[in-house]
């Protein structure tokens, strides 16, 4: 039997796997970067192995600084987790040679699966349906096609391609990206299927031959051909349904499966569906399926890994239905650009539970508050998952949670799978693997424009009321009162749409006399002992109910609100029933800064420019592509804004950046003086 067991991954899989084997009475061990060393995975383990450096390729992708982490440690056991070595063959053999227990297939079986050119071939023998490809660019004469990268998954070395004219630059790009992802640039292309819905079947294998299929998940929302949307059971018909599971037993029986793995098919609107790749691993929506049948996926990879047989010997009966989200550090609206920082605060209402089997809401997180999101690494925080008795219930309980969680410090995804789960086509299942390309509407923050100046007035009265709670004397006078009324209190921020200037004035009874916004949206008075409804100029009537430095409490036309406020610095964070704000207060005073020159681009996230494509002088017209930056094993197009000049390249290829560093300089006619 397992006793220690290293996990060779981190964040949120480390510590999904830690939890099982707690449960178990299993030892653990983590292994860790200098970026992670302060991770919350790292603490949740009984021992603990540095990894020096911070890169993957440095550290989680080192099989003999993992292996030799194992023996430091007296690991009998290693579980790859889901990433990085999860699907190397190379990794499982050299474990099993070491002498340690390996949980997952076996090596033979992940290489079999890992050449995705050979699988296709291997599984079309077995009878698993396939779509035409091809790995030679100039026999593709029919578009769209799908660039793919051989090795590897998580959407990685993707492209759609709609003309042969961006065929030969994305098969480039994504060699690149596959390359440096998972240490395999060969990419393949197939045909692409417009409108088809991305549906996979959980499948189980023992030492004692038997292959069972666990259920399907339906895994259609995406961004970069990554999931972000996932949900159990997949909404078809009882007949699709079994021809679904009969070849994906099929596909693991083809190569003796042993452990978990999933199998990935395209359906097509016409109800044909076309084998896409078989993941020789753990998944990372499998949440969704341990939900619906009550199993506990990583107990059954353990048993398996023992040699014991499997518990269940054909597809366990499904209860309920279960949809998880994928919450990532990026912004949507910026073309899913990664975001990084501190996490100040990290918080989900009404979790039922943890990296286990449950029943309501279910949050596995590798954050918690005060963490770093770094450039080095994936950017997804968490998954959060919700179970339900029908799946309209389990829709609306997750984007109710979503909606009214706190996560401050840094740009995430939240608006936009709230806004996912509550569209009417996601509700009606008209959905596939474009619906993001073709629903723009997601995509707008669930705070609306004309309420973001409530939500700066909060911010301004709750720091109102912190400078006076902090005061020595007389703290229970209102904020800047004066016997004789005369200027109102002013609070500048920059927020989403930028700069907001508040101005209010507090009554002797600590009430909100007047207040007033100058951008953002029309300007508002409000008068505390107003009666409910509009004001004269037709404004909505604000009065305060209350006022601390955590929260405010306003009454906005005979209705209350309330406005929950934490600071960081000089930035502030507003949750109301409306949406999220994060906004940043402007000082007084401010020092002068240096004038950038006009049309600067600047970083948008720290990262290494890998390639640039112009030259200094060059002509470019907008949209064209000036330099790559790679940051969070994707690649980040800067591409010019106009028509110019590249006036100043001033960062080589292979350079580190930071956010914010000049990037390159286009000048345009406007610039010129």
């Amino acid at each position: 039997m397992i006793t220690r067991l290293l996990v060779a991954n981190r964040g949120e899989i480390a510590r999904r796997v830690f939890a099982t084997c707690r449960a178990l009475g299993v030892e653990t061990v983590a292994v860790y970067s200098d970026a992670d060393a302060d991770a919350p995975f790292v603490a949740d383990a009984d021992l603990a192995v540095r990894l020096p450096g911070n890169t993957p390729a440095e550290t989680y992708l080192k099989i003999d600084l993992v292996l030799d982490a194992a023996r430091k440690a007296g690991a009998d056991a290693v579980h790859p987790g889901y990433g990085f070595l999860a699907e190397n063959a190379d990794f499982a053999a050299a474990v099993t040679d070491a002498g340690l227990t390996w949980v997952g297939p076996p090596a033979k079986a992940i290489a079999a699966m890992g050449d995705k050119m050979a699988a296709k071939a291997l599984l079309a023998e077995a009878g698993v349906p396939m779509l035409p490809t091809w790995t030679d660019a100039d026999a593709i004469t029919d578009f769209p096609v799908l660039v793919k990268a051989s090795a590897g998954g998580g959407g990685r070395g993707m492209r759609i391609v709609r003309d042969a004219a961006g065929l030969a630059e994305a098969v480039a790009s994504a060699r690149r990206e596959a390359a440096a992802a998972f240490g395999d640039g060969t990419v393949f292309i197939e045909r692409y299927v417009e409108r088809g819905r991305h549906v996979e079947v959980q499948i189980f294998g023992d030492a004692c031959g038997t292959v069972v299929a666990l259920g399907e998940r339906d895994c259609s929302i995406q961004r970069r051909h990554q999931k972000i949307v996932e949900e159990a059971p997949a909404v078809v018909v009882p007949e699709l349904r079994r021809r679904l599971h009969e070849a994906a037993v099929a596909a693991g029986r083809a190569v003796d499966y042993l452990g978990a793995g999933t199998v990935e098919f395209l359906l097509a609107p016409t109800g044909e569906f076309f084998f896409l790749e078989m993941n020789t691993r753990l998944q990372v929506e499998h949440p969704v399926t341990e939900a619906v049948t009550g199993l506990d996926l990583v107990r059954l990879q353990l048993l398996v890994a023992e040699g014991e047989p499997l518990p269940l010997a054909a597809t366990p009966p499904t209860d309920g239905h279960a949809i998880e989200v994928r919450l990532c550090a990026e912004d949507p609206a910026q073309g899913f650009r990664p975001a990084t920082g501190t996490l100040h605060r990290f918080a989900v209402p009404g979790v039922a539970g943890a990296f286990a089997p449950t029943k309501g809401l279910r949050l596995d997180s590798g954050v918690v508050d005060g963490s770093v999101v770094s450039v080095h690494y994936d950017s997804m925080l968490a998954k959060l998952v919700a179970w339900a008795p029908t799946r309209a219930e389990a829709a609306r309980a997750l984007a109710g949670a979503l909606a009214r969680s706190e996560f401050h410090g840094v740009a995430t995804n939240r608006d936009l799978l709230v806004r996912v789960l509550r569209s009417p086509e996601f509700a009606a299942v008209e959905i596939d693997t474009g619906f993001l390309e073709r629903h723009d509407e997601v995509f707008t923050p669930l705070l609306a424009v004309e309420s973001v100046p409530l939500a700066a007035l909060a911010a301004a009265l709750a720091g109102a009321a912190g400078r006076r709670a902090s005061v020595p004397v007389l703290a229970g006078l209102p904020s800047g009162w004066r016997n004789v009324p005369a200027f109102p209190q002013v609070t500048r921020f920059t927020g989403p749409d930028g700069e907001v200037e508040v101005r209010y004035r507090l009554d002797r009874t600590g009430g909100l006399a007047e207040w007033s916004t100058s951008t953002g949206s029309r300007p508002g008075t409000a008068d505390h002992a107003a009666p409910p409804g509009d004001t004269a100029d037709g404004t909505p009537a604000v009065g305060l109910v209350e006022a601390t430095p955590d929260r405010v409490v306003l009454d906005v036309a005979g209705v209350r609100r309330l406005f929950r406020v934490r600071r960081a610095g000089s930035m502030v964070f507003v949750d109301g029933p409306d949406g999220a704000a994060a906004l940043t207060e402007l000082p007084r005073f401010p020092l002068p800064t240096a004038e950038l020159a006009a049309g600067s681009l600047l970083a948008p996230l720290p990262g290494a420019v890998t390639r640039v494509h112009v030259e200094v002088g060059q002509r470019v017209a907008a949209g064209e592509l000036l330099l790559t930056l790679e940051a969070m094993k994707l690649e980040h197009p800067v591409l010019a804004p106009a028509d110019g000049v590249v006036a100043d390249l001033p960062v080589p290829a292979g350079s580190q950046v930071d956010t914010g560093a000049v990037l390159a300089v286009v000048t345009t006619e406007e610039d010129t003086p």
